[in-house]
């Protein structure tokens, strides 16, 4: 079993996103709360100047910067390809990290609860998915795993291990008392967590936690130019995790004409609509619902 010595917690990867921003300022005035005796633990405020201009990034998508190949190349050097190379040498190097575990803090304008976002699937993760799903009961697990962690663009993937909270709806730009509650609830349950790991008194867990696994991302109905003809729809709008099946409508064109879902396996939509994927027309994530085996 491999022991946690430092754990960063990163808020504001993008810049309008303030539940994880002002927990950082809440958590560095009293550092006992976030504090363990098995680790040391640090904060980092990851995109300040996107916060200052009340943006989610000032030239590109910091939490897509974290590939190996992009961190080496120093032609990638706007504000956020900049950020994302200090961060690495600050929380890194990606592949030799000095921190163990990075905690990555984000709000989405979905309704998608506080989710707990786990990229690998081995002892530690499914251990943490159980602890924190039994002491939350309205938690939701979310594994994106398809994928190492040197694949992964997202900067929690510096670390050996890496946790993105993601916990909606909130609007961008504002904060919801719901929503930080659950946020700070979910990330002290996650450190109580680290230190209980460490010291080898992980309480019993069940066998299997429930949980989704990532599929697919959809785009919403475009014309040949590239242009949005349609829109989510408004049954599966503010559905997140509710099961879609083939048949149901999935968007509404302009025209009024309802597209069904065609899919070959029942579905469970989240991320739908996010305000933050107005450049690429995303419409939503899909996954599976499936019962992760607890590795003990």
């Amino acid at each position: 079993m491999s022991t946690f010595n430092r754990v960063a917690i990163v808020g504001g990867t993008h810049g309008n996103e303030f539940s994880g921003i002002y927990l950082l300022k809440k958590w560095e005035q009293s550092l006992g709360t976030i504090s363990r005796p098995s680790f040391e633990t640090e904060t980092l405020f990851a995109n300040p100047n996107a916060f200052r201009d009340n943006k989610r990034y000032l030239d590109c998508d910091l939490n897509r910067q974290f590939v190996p190949a992009d961190l080496a190349n120093p032609e990638l050097a706007n504000y956020e390809q900049s950020r994302a190379k200090a961060i690495n040498l600050q929380l890194g190097p990606k592949g030799d990290a000095r921190t163990d575990l990075v905690i990555d803090l984000h709000n989405t304008t979905s309704n998608m609860g506080p989710t707990l976002i786990l990229l690998k699937n081995d002892a530690f993760n499914t251990q943490l998915a159980a602890y924190v799903a039994e002491r939350m009961d309205n938690a939701v697990i979310l594994f994106e795993d398809h994928c190492s962690m040197e694949e992964h663009y997202f900067l929690c993937s510096i670390a050996e291990q890496g946790i993105i909270i993601e916990v909606g709806p909130q609007s961008q730009s504002v904060v919801r008392q719901d929503v930080l509650e659950w946020m700070e609830t979910m990330t002290l349950h996650i450190l109580d967590f680290v230190e209980l790991y460490n010291n080898g008194d992980v309480p019993p867990l069940p066998d299997t936690v429930s949980a989704y696994r990532y599929v697919e991302t959809l785009k919403l109905p475009e014309d040949e130019n590239g242009e949005r003809i349609g829109m989510v729809h408004k049954n599966v709008q503010d559905a997140d995790f509710k099961p879609l099946i083939k048949g149901d409508p999935i968007y509404t064109l302009f025209d009024g004409t309802e597209i069904l879902w065609q899919g070959d396996y029942e579905a469970y939509p989240h991320f739908i609509n996010e305000a933050a994927y107005y450049d690429n027309n995303l419409a939503m994530s899909l996954g599976k619902k499936v019962d992760i085996q607890v590795i003990k």
